[in-house]
């Protein structure tokens, strides 16, 4: 899927996942680069999370290989994975109160001391990581009493306080209005320029036309596309993904919208 002449940080080759006799990933195979943005797009229940699971070490039981910076991540425990890969969930709801700085500081467990409290260089991160994201002003608020789009962007704080190279993103804007997740993605494809790795999972095609530059198109456990996201997005695949008929136009700009074809009376 690469093509930029830099050095892959993620090759997933050949990657076969089964729960119990039913088979979820059918030989998945893609790489990503720095500074990559790619955009895995698919149905409910196609295995775009199991997808993650196993690329973050959570699922172990696959076939085939994930290779972080050209090794196996088999062979790395979970405080060296810390340290190239961060995962962002969707927003959530703490069992207790943190305050958003805490939260931030939950991302640099890897680099201190197991229970000690965080040295110089973690706040700093912290810090930095929110003044990246233009929330520097939120250290002192409550998670919990922010907005959903604000609690994204911390929790994506969160991320880069770990100082990894690669975000790994699930359904980042879901159950998020439609200013928050132009906000959330635009951050997202910011970072990407800056020279960060990113793979979101998203069910909105534009999503991946308006942000992402590649795609990875699941379909039945297989891949029904992939390739940057102008060029592999059409109408058919859209039917194919979702079962529904789609327009997509070109604008002056050479920016691609898509619009469903509505079938009502």
């Amino acid at each position: 899927m690469s093509g930029n002449g830099n050095a892959v940080l993620l090759d997933v080759r050949k990657l076969n996942f089964w729960y119990g006799e039913r088979q979820i990933l059918r030989d998945i195979a893609f790489s990503l680069e720095k500074g990559e943005f790619l955009a895995t797009l698919g149905p409910n229940g196609v295995g775009k999370s199991t997808l993650f699971r196993c690329i973050l070490g959570i699922e172990r039981r696959y076939q085939g290989e994930i290779l972080l910076d050209n090794e196996d991540i088999r062979r790395k425990n979970p405080r060296t994975m810390a340290k190239t890969i961060a995962y962002v969930p969707q927003t959530h709801y703490p069992s207790f109160n943190y305050s958003v700085m805490d939260m931030v500081l939950m991302g640099t467990a890897a680099q201190g001391r197991e229970w000690a409290s965080p040295n110089t260089r973690q706040k700093r991160n912290a810090a930095e990581a929110l003044e990246r994201l233009g929330i520097a002003d939120f250290g002192g608020r409550d998670f919990a009493r922010l907005s959903g789009g604000e609690q994204q962007l911390v929790l994506i704080a969160r991320a880069l306080a770990q100082e990894a190279r690669l975000l790994v993103m699930d359904e980042p804007t879901a159950n998020l209005d439609y200013g928050n997740q132009i906000r959330v993605l635009s951050q997202v494809k910011n970072l990407s320029a800056q020279g960060y790795s990113v793979i979101i999972s998203t069910h909105n095609p534009e999503h991946a036309l308006l942000f992402a530059g590649m795609v990875l198109a699941l379909h039945n456990g297989g891949i029904a596309a992939s390739g940057p996201a102008a060029g592999v997005l059409n109408a058919g695949l859209i039917r194919t993904l979702y079962g529904v008929e789609a327009r997509l136009r070109r604008d002056e700009d050479g920016r691609i919208s898509c619009t469903p074809l509505l079938n009502y009376r």
